[in-house]
């Protein structure tokens, strides 16, 4: 089984892309995870975007640190089953941080979305102690589990694959931006990946309009920064999994400008 994971869709060009590679049929995935937390011009997610990402055909979304930026969210969370939060954050707030897909050939895919505590300032409780529930929830109601550890450290991600090789089929990093050239099987059978990048403005500092961020390093005066316009790029990981052991037996890293 093919299971694509893609890296965050940022603003209209990161959804442009989205459909040019939707109309080639994703790789020949059989399953489309996507973090989506900034989707809706580089922060968050509004109903409008949320129903013409859904139009991609892609199985599920994940999100992030952004994910309250949009007020429109908490009713996407309440009454979609197909967009998760991480499923660490503290205090009684709207949504799930886990969700069950199915593949094309019927397979049940559970996916965890967890945030880091490492350099994001958020209200998350521990993501170690948070995964070790959240596999415990789903391992006995799917056949595969994929993680998107939406997080700054590379060490942080490094330290929660290791923790999780083994027990789930991918951990999969996101929020850098920043595709890491780490996709590999770690020793018990987990793919994973430090980031996966992000599906956005190409010419850009980390999907925002570059100028603007180059005058703020300079100057130190704040000035809002607008997302990129202009030509994309699409980055992601297909993941070949193994249906009966749930191990990862193959890494494909993706990066297409458009």
């Amino acid at each position: 089984m093919k299971l694509l994971m893609i890296g965050d869709v940022f603003g209209r060009v990161g959804r442009d892309m989205l459909f040019e590679q939707a109309e080639c049929g994703f790789f020949g995935a059989d399953a489309v995870i996507a973090n989506a937390e900034n989707a809706a011009h580089g922060r968050g997610v509004t109903k409008s975007v949320f129903d013409e990402l859904c139009r991609t055909g892609i199985d599920g979304f994940t999100l992030g640190n952004h994910v309250w930026d949009c007020p429109d969210i908490q009713s996407i969370l309440k009454y979609n089953d197909n967009i998760i939060r991480p499923y660490n954050f503290e205090g009684n707030v709207p949504g799930s941080g886990t969700m069950i897909i199915k593949s094309k050939s019927g397979v049940h895919i559970g996916v965890i979305n967890l945030m880091g505590c490492v350099n994001i300032p958020n209200h998350s409780a521990n993501p170690f102690l948070a995964a070790d529930k959240a596999v415990s929830y789903l391992k006995s109601r799917c056949d595969i589990i994929a993680v998107d550890f939406h997080a700054e450290a590379t060490s942080e991600k490094a330290a929660l694959g290791y923790y999780l090789d083994g027990r789930v089929s991918v951990v999969a990093g996101t929020h850098t931006h920043v595709q890491t050239a780490d996709n590999q099987i770690l020793p018990s059978g987990t793919g994973y990946i430090s980031d996966l990048g992000m599906t956005g403005p190409n010419i850009s500092v980390i999907g925002m309009e570059k100028n603007t961020v180059i005058y703020r390093f300079i100057t130190g005066i704040p000035k809002r920064y607008e997302p990129a316009t202009g030509k994309g790029q699409f980055c992601a990981v297909l993941f070949t999994i193994d249906e009966t052991s749930g191990k990862t037996i193959d890494t494909e890293r993706i990066f297409i400008k458009g």
